[in-house]
């Protein structure tokens, strides 16, 4: 019999299994995917650490955080300094100075970027925000919006940004220095040798089960252990008995090419509506390779369906509120906890994940 069941073998079960072991509990591990990692999961290929779900960049401001994670893995100094294209431009990102001047030939100081900014929202005569077009623009005036927002925004949310609740975007990062760095986070970088060993190193000494459906056979799963650490979607945990909430998915296309350098950057953002995809990742450049050949993926997003993975949940009013009943029935659980990302229904960047893990599991041992 095991203290703990963990399903999941992704930064969330992979953080309290580490936990749990090092409090003297036993811990089985098992996830349906034939590997360790989630979506953090990396493998190499032509001695480049591939990201197969897409980018994973780990930056915290805690510095406590940042210390945890170091025991697993030394971290580069790679800075995330993402590239926008939009037709037959390209744009630094965050929004900074140097979008400004790229935006606006006659745009040189904090000032008269400011200045541009303002004259657009006071133009736009949008007092109250009634969706996401008119808050955005609100945010940064007409051009921005147009350029670097809007398609990039409609194609990952699926619908058109008059659709769209002006809640989803609180505030856009707006940033009067000529600074390229994306986060703002005191620590940033990546494990080298990719995330695949780090979770390795958390899982140490742990029993692990790849390719394991959880549902196929969680009757003789669940009886052999105390406490069951569930993260995934918690809907179909209960078996969509109030009916399903709403993700986004995401398609790869993968391709290794025979050149050094793609694209001279980690991410290009393609920010074009008519683009289908939303960027493409270089890989190599997240580890300064010189490999002789190149790793490109394109990312597609697109709704969720039975047989997808999920990787965003839909924050909106309507699926927090279907979430909300969902969460009543598991705080009634005495034996399943839920975590992550699918089981707690919230967007996490990497280092909420590992904080949500550890705090829960200092509150279990």
């Amino acid at each position: 019999m095991y203290d703990y069941l963990i399903v999941g073998a992704g930064l969330f079960g992979a953080v309290f299994a580490h936990e749990a072991k090092k409090a003297g509990k036993s811990c089985l591990v098992i996830d349906k995917r034939d590997h360790i990692g989630g979506n953090v999961y990396t493998e190499e290929v032509e001695g480049i650490q591939v990201h197969r779900y897409g980018a994973h960049i780990f930056h915290t401001s805690n510095r406590d955080t940042w210390e945890y994670v170091q025991q697993f893995a030394e971290f580069n100094r790679y800075t995330n300094s993402p590239v926008a294209r939009y037709k037959d431009e390209l744009y630094n990102m965050p929004f900074n100075m140097n979008t400004f001047h790229g935006l606006w030939k006659d745009v040189f100081t904090p000032q008269e970027a400011k200045a541009r900014i303002e004259e657009q929202i006071r133009a736009s005569g949008i007092t109250e925000p009634k969706n996401l077009e008119e808050q955005a623009i609100r945010l940064v005036g007409r051009d921005i919006y147009e350029k670097l927002v809007k398609g990039y925004t409609e194609k990952q949310w699926g619908r058109r940004a008059t659709e769209l609740p002006a809640f989803i975007i609180r505030r856009l990062p707006v940033r009067f220095t000529y600074d390229n760095n994306y986060f703002n986070d005191k620590y940033q970088g990546i494990p080298i040798g990719g995330y695949t060993a780090m979770v390795a190193r958390m899982l140490e000494g742990i029993e692990i089960r790849a390719g394991v459906d959880y549902f196929t056979h969680k009757e003789e799963l669940d009886s052999q252990a105390e406490q069951v650490v569930f993260t995934g979607m918690i809907d179909e945990y209960y078996r969509y008995c109030f009916g399903e909430l709403e993700y986004r998915s995401l398609r790869f296309e993968t391709e290794t090419l025979d050149m050094e350098n793609y694209q001279g950057n980690a991410v290009v953002n393609y920010t074009e509506y008519e683009v289908p995809f939303t960027r493409i990742i270089e890989h190599k450049h997240f580890e300064f390779g010189d490999q002789p050949k190149t790793v490109i993926t394109r990312e597609y997003p697109h709704t969720w369906g039975h047989g997808d993975e999920p990787y965003y949940p839909m924050n909106d009013e309507k699926n927090n509120s279907l979430f909300a009943r969902y969460q009543e029935l598991a705080e009634k659980e005495k034996k399943v906890i839920f975590g992550g990302r699918l089981g707690m229904y919230r967007y996490f960047d990497m280092h909420n994940v590992i904080e949500a893990a550890r705090e829960m599991a200092a509150r279990q041992m």
